[in-house]
């Protein structure tokens, strides 16, 4: 029996879960302990100080479901969400950078044709998005599968609001022959990440604001190709230099064109002022087998 006390008790930890067989689990787990035991040593963590911690992490736990998942906001506001994304997202020099995912996204969107009005009556300025979808070389990607969403003009994505009964500012379409697509939908604006939780409440006592910049999420998925996650942001905007998740990249800053009524791109007349967004992304080829 050793004597377990401050400084022995990280070996002894080791030691126990040294009988695991997976190789990564023993590399990520020790990794850790060592990291959770020198930080605790370093700040001189109190045992109240670590129940208080204990109690929020329950709290983050509870207000989870399926419809909120705190542990990525968390995970988000305290950068390690960009941090994983950054160094699992290493692409060559001319690729669309990737982001990191968000909270919001929902499997199965309902699927649209080019042109359609992905926002479903969600409220807000009308705009027209089109783009291209290619590789690295400068082919066109035909068929790729893009998912699309974003909140309303108040901020709240439709899954904040169970009264819809259906999905809104959210879609499915795929790529021409050519890799272009276009879609209707909204002027994306900033909004606040859920803050009335324990998260907005760290944030608070940080002295951290919770808002994001205006921005539409995409994902793009294409046979050969690595699937990309990413956002595209409106330029101009506020919180750019300040996301709360620490999302944004420059190459993903985009301008939204302001246009009076009158007949928009596509042909369609348009009887209000209306915005179009054009965004061509470049996705990397997947490794072979």
């Amino acid at each position: 029996m050793i004597d377990i006390d401050e400084w022995t008790i990280t070996s002894a930890t080791l030691k126990a879960q040294g009988g695991t067989a997976d190789a990564r689990l023993k590399t990520v787990m020790d990794s850790l302990v060592r990291h959770l035991h020198d930080f605790a040593r370093e700040v001189q963590l109190t045992e109240a100080e670590w129940s208080h911690g204990i109690d929020f992490l329950t709290r983050v736990g509870r207000i989870t479901d399926d419809k909120r998942q705190e542990f990525i906001l968390l995970s988000d506001v305290l950068g390690l969400s960009t941090l994983v994304t950054a160094q699992c997202n290493r692409r060559p020099t001319g690729c669309t950078e990737a982001t990191v995912f968000g909270p919001f996204y929902v499997p199965d969107a309902p699927k649209y044709q080019n042109g359609d009005d992905i926002s479903n009556g969600a409220h807000g300025m009308p705009c027209l998005v089109r783009g291209s979808v290619r590789g690295i070389q400068g082919e066109r990607i035909a068929d790729a599968r893009i998912d699309v969403w974003q909140s309303d003009d108040e901020g709240f994505y439709d899954v904040q609001r169970p009264e819809l009964g259906s999905a809104q500012g959210r879609g499915q379409l795929s790529t021409r022959e050519d890799g272009r697509f276009d879609f209707r939908s909204i002027v994306a604006v900033p909004y606040p990440i859920p803050h009335d939780g324990p998260v907005g409440q760290l944030l608070e006592h940080l002295g951290r604001h919770p808002w994001r910049p205006a921005h539409l999420h995409f994902m793009i998925q294409a046979p050969g190709y690595e699937t990309l996650i990413t956002h595209v942001f409106r330029s101009g905007g506020a919180y750019l230099d300040s996301d709360a998740v620490f999302g944004v990249r420059s190459s993903l800053i985009a301008d939204w064109k302001r246009h009076e009524p009158g007949v928009a791109p596509d042909g369609t007349r348009m009887d209000e002022p209306f915005y179009t967004l054009d965004h061509d992304f470049v996705l990397n080829k997947a490794p072979r087998d």
